[in-house]
This record gives structure tokens, sequence and C-alpha cells, in this order.
């Protein structure tokens, strides 16, 4: 003897096309949390969602780059001679003490030039 099977429906949600497979786990305090939540709920989207899009999308700020450090630690250096200045201004008057200050801040306005590309 023979069954005939009938093709029956599968019932229910049909299979996606792009399986999300990989998981991974961040973890928020609670402010930050309510920070995301709050910015999903904004975009009227879920909070996965609005990590997920964030992160593709998003764009993250470099630290500083190996030149600019530098220019920080001459800013650092120039720094340490203006208070030297200020001293010396106590001790051997005011007209020499603005002689080496106008030369340094000469130096700083380039390197804060440099430090802000120009801009």
């Amino acid at each position: 003897m023979e069954t005939v099977r009938e093709n029956k429906k599968r019932s229910g949600r049909p299979a996606k096309t792009s399986k999300k497979d990989i998981r991974t786990a961040v973890r928020f305090s609670k402010t930050e949390y309510f920070i995301v939540r709050q910015k999903a709920e904004k975009a009227g989207i879920k909070v996965s969602a609005f990590v997920r899009q964030t992160a593709i999308g998003g764009a993250v700020i470099n630290r500083l780059s190996e030149e600019e450090r530098r220019f920080v630690r001459q800013l650092i250096g120039m720094a340490n001679n203006l208070n030297q200045l200020t001293k010396n201004s106590h001790q051997e008057g005011m007209l020499k003490t603005m002689l080496y200050f106008e030369r340094f801040r000469n130096q700083i306005d380039v390197l804060l030039k440099k430090l802000n590309h120009g801009q």
C-alpha cells in the first residue's frame, strides 16, 4: 500500500534570510544603560539595534598621535618656563621678563596652530 503525502504548509514565522549568528556582550553601568536606552527610544529602535548601528556606523576619536604628544610635552615645558619667568620678574624686573615672555608666546602660538592642524 502506498500512502500519499500531502504537502502541508509550514505554520509559523518564515525563516530569516540573514541570520545574526554571533553574539557579543557589552557591560554598561546603570547610568550608561539608561542613556543608551533613552537614545534608542528617541531613535525609535530597540537597544540592540541601536548599539549595533552605533558600533558599525559610529566614529571613534583617536587618542593623540606621537607628533601631537610631542607638542603637548613642549607646551608643558613652556608652561614651566613661564612659571620661571614669573619668578624671574619678581627678582629682576619686568622689562627683561617681557622679552623672554614674547619669545615663549610666539613659540606657544606656533605649537598650538600645529596641534589644531591650522584650524
